[in-house]
């Protein structure tokens, strides 16, 4: 069974380009985030998600390890996609969303990045009502992506996994949807 680690900035559509392929592949959907959540809902730290990055940071690495420790046992039935941020931006810089201790337990065999024009991403962000996002500027947003591809490809040295960078552009849906679903398969 495979690995799969699916990422793109806010604005990129990796959700909506994923929610899509996910209607005609054999991958079962798992986000880090709720898993996460869950286990540290079992070990009575928190209850709600936003709690999670409150906790001390020895405390965040261990549900992290074992938030990937469990998204690698699911997988050892069904081909498991983990939606998950490839990096954080953080007023300090930019912080790896997937840290070595969580590779090592994750094992991941792919990563695809889902990426847009700046401009696009841009764009999108100004138009979702439905989301409260930061203001950035076009060249944030370009560094942001940039970071995500070295990111990637360190993720990919340490872990063997190879990385795939598909293309999503606006009224272009349907052929990002498809090069997904051809990656997968």
């Amino acid at each position: 069974m495979k690995v799969v680690v699916v990422a793109g900035i806010p604005g990129s559509g990796s959700t909506t380009v994923l929610q899509h392929a996910l209607k005609e592949t054999d991958y079962v959907h798992v986000n880090y985030g709720d898993v996460m959540l869950e286990i540290a809902q079992e070990m009575k730290l928190v209850e709600d998600r936003d709690s999670i990055r409150k906790l001390p940071p020895e405390t965040q690495k261990e549900v992290q390890k074992k938030a990937a420790g469990t998204i690698r046992e699911r997988a050892e039935v069904a081909n498991t996609i983990v939606d998950t941020h490839c990096t954080i931006k953080t007023p300090s810089g930019f912080l790896p969303g997937l840290p070595k201790w969580v590779l090592d337990e994750l094992q991941p065999d792919m990563f695809i990045l889902l990426e847009a024009d700046g401009d696009e991403i841009l764009l999108r962000r100004v138009n979702d009502t439905t989301r409260t996002r930061d203001t950035e500027r076009l060249q944030d947003i370009n560094l942001h992506q940039e970071m995500n591809r070295a990111t990637a490809m360190a993720y990919a040295v340490y872990t063997g996994a190879t990385v795939k960078i598909i293309e999503n552009h606006n009224d272009h849906l349907e052929s990002s949807v498809e090069e997904m679903k051809n990656t997968l398969s």
